[in-house]
């Protein structure tokens, strides 16, 4: 054991969990790769949860950031600065819909926190609607929204939150099959608000594609159903893109562009800054203005962190990222298919752009899912230097996220290791 690791586990909290039987103490990275203690050199494929967009230690953010330590690191937002209001000015440019007015924060958990408030203050109503399997932070609020009992230590510390069936189309609530299906699980959400609710919510939240969840793609038209339904009962549609903005499904800045759909607020973090930490809240004007002062943040659009992020979305226009996103990732989604063909355990796999998710399970026809076999999956796939990801449930779906530089080799890698890994699985 490292004295990295050993320290980390003398001193950390003990739910600060890590990967691997013997865990790994990352020293660099550089691009698509990442180095450990040893010198060791690994393809990221899960990019510190989805956050490395534009490359491990991309010189251009570097160089934003260092150019701003050393004018100025700190102002706190009672005081302007110009990073801050080019980026509240270019988030409107690249939101969809009427998103015009930003509030910055350092987390997704405080993205979605602020969100939730923001709307409630607007509709001056308290219930909100969230989906099962969906994971928003680790606030109180957050947490009542949660969608998942491992990640719950506290029962619900706020009330008003209301869970609609996730639309989980390999694992159907309602044991249908789309698109005969009518897309139960959004018109349920009318049930669940006439039943469950005073009739009027403040909101409907929800990530285009669930991420800590497993990566569940919702199918066509279900988000068109879900916000007319939320709208119908005067709610607000938020879309947590903490996971899925900055060009990470391939073609849009935002994974919610991909249905006919304008969200009220709009939520992101993570690849916002490649690794800095930096959140937004995004609001149509009149949402936003409904939100009375006085309230600031310390953290929020720090000049450094708002630095880096207008640096992203140079790199990621200047370099047509979201396009080699789509690219990359359709062939991505086509060898993970050839994947799914050979390997019993493989049930289901999905994704959009350079976010897909692997579904394992103990067999095909049974679909009982198999945290165990991605245990050896993660074990064999370190030995071929692959870093992966996992969620769901269960804890056994294969989360693959790399940084939005990949090429069709860096795939060809990733696969390479996999199939090695699924044929070494033994249960």
């Amino acid at each position: 054991m490292s004295d990295t690791v050993r320290k980390h586990k003398e001193f950390l909290f003990p739910a600060v969990a890590t990967y691997y039987k013997e865990p790994l103490a990352l020293v660099r990275g550089e691009g698509m790769y990442v180095w450990d203690e040893a010198g060791d050199r690994y393809l990221d494929c899960f990019g510190g949860v989805l956050t490395i967009s534009v490359g491990h230690a991309n010189p251009a953010v570097v160089k934003a950031q260092v150019e701003q330590i050393n004018r100025i690191s700190h102002t706190s937002t009672l005081f302007p600065n110009h990073n801050h209001s080019d980026l509240a000015e270019k988030m409107a440019e690249i939101t969809p819909g009427r998103l015009k007015k930003s509030f910055f924060t350092s987390t997704g958990t405080e993205a979605d926190d602020t969100a939730i408030l923001a709307a409630k203050l607007h509709t001056k109503r308290h219930e909100v609607v969230v989906l099962r399997h969906s994971y928003s932070g680790r606030s109180a609020t957050a947490l009542s929204a949660m969608g998942h009992a491992p990640w719950r230590p506290i029962a619900s510390q706020v009330a008003g939150m209301v869970h609609a069936h996730a639309p989980y189309c390999y694992r159907c609530p309602f044991g249908l099959k789309y698109p005969s299906c009518g897309i139960k699980c959004a018109e349920d959400i009318e049930e669940l608000i006439n039943t469950t609710t005073t009739g009027e919510i403040a909101a409907f939240m929800a990530e285009p594609i669930l991420g800590v969840g497993g990566f569940i793609v919702p199918p066509s038209g279900y988000f068109e159903k879900a916000v007319e339904i939320a709208r119908k009962h005067g709610g607000l549609f938020i879309a947590d893109e903490v996971q899925t903005g900055f060009g990470r499904t391939g073609d849009k800045w935002f994974g919610i562009e991909h249905w006919d759909v304008e969200p009220d607020i709009l939520t992101t973090a993570k690849g916002m800054g490649n690794g800095t930490p930096i959140a937004v809240t995004v609001a149509t004007p009149e949402v936003a203005d409904s939100f009375p002062g006085l309230t600031f943040s310390t953290f929020g659009g720090n000049p450094v962190s708002t630095a880096a992020a207008l640096a992203v979305i140079k790199e990621i226009e200047d370099k047509d990222l979201r396009t080699n996103a789509k690219v990359v990732g359709d062939y991505f989604g086509m060898r993970l298919e050839e994947l799914k063909e050979k390997h019993e355990f493989v049930g289901d796999v999905r994704g959009m752009g350079l976010m897909q998710g692997i579904e394992v399970v103990k067999d095909k026809a049974g679909k009982e899912p198999s945290p165990q076999a991605v245990a050896q999956v993660f074990e064999e796939t370190k030995k071929h230097r692959v870093l992966i990801g996992k969620g769901g449930l269960y804890g056994n779906v294969i989360r693959l996220g790399p940084p939005l530089i990949a090429d069709k080799s860096h795939i060809d890698e990733l696969i390479s290791a996999l199939d090695a890994a699924f044929s070494a699985v033994r249960l």
